[in-house]
């Protein structure tokens, strides 16, 4: 805090910490877990674990809010729950918020976890597009974290696993793995760009080693699965908990990187289009304006390799409400690079 002084002049004040800081232009992430703390505030904005411990203390709210600031959070919003009939409220809280890019709970009940996803997908409908990201129990088996994600089944929910150990090796569950992965997610600027590889810091380590067969079958059940080597934690490859749809086996939603790359595209142009256009007459000369700048804006995503294209660009007065102007378009969003397949022919 600057102190105040009536002497004319430049002031100024600093915090120096050794402790986690945010990295530059990382996204907002919102975090919901325990805090026993006496009279805790509703809702906590951090940009650094010091402020986190100095508000809340030790507990699973400021160790997660570490790891998601540490991992590429630019902003982390901590709503302390003390029992788990609390987390209702915080999830309503955390709906009001803006701005926020992920949700990561601490809880892993899974009907929490659903209602978790239910507030993500109706803030998402809501013009405030945001993912979850949730971890499973303490020890759980390959075969029941994809029961858990199959419960989800949504492109809005990541599922991250295995869980966490401490230093002398007790399990934690996967509420740490999850914080960790959200600020990894928040803090990857290109939402195209794959997090498959990508480090993740402040993890003592992880309580499974899986073995390629587990990690196949984890990826292709919606589970985004992590692995320890030479004593770092990283990422196998980010997928969402969407495997399937009306029942049937589908893969179109399984990478993260889609409906990032939809979360980006869309809300950029719906931003866009309504500061150009907050006021205006729905002319034949505003539709060209307006497709214009739809053209535009698609452009600067194609440069970006967010998309590979896009087509049938249109905008039209809708006919049942003169003053409703419809725009449409079609646009491919760019897939990452998982593997590069080698076929050599060899003459002896």
């Amino acid at each position: 805090m600057t102190v105040q002084h009536e002497r004319p002049g430049v002031y100024s004040s600093y915090e120096a910490s050794s402790l986690t800081a945010a990295m530059d232009r990382g996204g907002v992430v919102a975090v919901i877990a325990r805090s026993d703390k006496e009279g805790a505030e509703k809702v906590y904005s951090w940009s650094s674990y010091s402020r986190a411990l100095n508000d809340v203390g030790e507990c699973a709210l400021s160790e997660m809010a570490r790891l998601a600031i540490r991992n590429g959070a630019g902003l982390a919003y901590g709503l302390p729950v003390k029992a788990e009939e609390g987390y209702d409220d915080a999830f309503a809280l955390a709906a009001a918020l803006e701005d926020v890019d992920i949700v990561v709970c601490d809880s892993d009940d899974q009907a929490t976890q659903k209602k978790l996803l239910e507030t993500v997908s109706a803030c998402s409908a809501a013009r405030k597009e945001r993912i979850a990201v949730v971890g499973g129990k303490a020890d759980e088996t390959v075969d029941q974290l994809i029961t858990r994600a199959k419960a989800l089944n949504s492109e809005r929910a990541v599922l991250a696993a295995p869980g966490a150990v401490t230093g002398a090796g007790k399990s934690t569950g996967g509420a740490q793995c999850a914080a960790a992965l959200a600020g990894a997610i928040a803090g990857n600027a290109d939402p195209a760009l794959p997090l498959g590889g990508a480090q993740i810091y402040g993890l003592d380590g992880l309580e499974a080693n899986y073995d390629d067969g587990d990690i196949d079958k984890l990826i292709r059940g919606g589970v985004t699965p992590l692995e320890t080597l030479a004593g770092n934690c990283y990422v196998v490859r980010a997928v969402t908990t969407r495997t399937t749809t009306g029942g049937v086996d589908d893969a179109t939603w399984r990478e993260l990187t889609t409906i990032r790359v939809v979360d980006e595209v869309i809300p950029g142009i719906r931003n866009a289009l309504r500061a150009k256009f907050s006021r205006a007459k729905n002319t034949e000369q505003t539709r060209g304006a307006i497709r214009s700048q739809t053209v535009m804006e698609l452009e600067k995503r194609v440069s970006r390799e967010i998309i590979d294209g896009y087509e049938d660009v249109t905008v039209s007065a809708l006919p049942e409400d003169p003053a409703v102007c419809l725009v449409e378009f079609a646009f491919t969003v760019a897939h990452g690079l998982n593997q590069i397949w080698l076929s050599a022919h060899i003459t002896v």
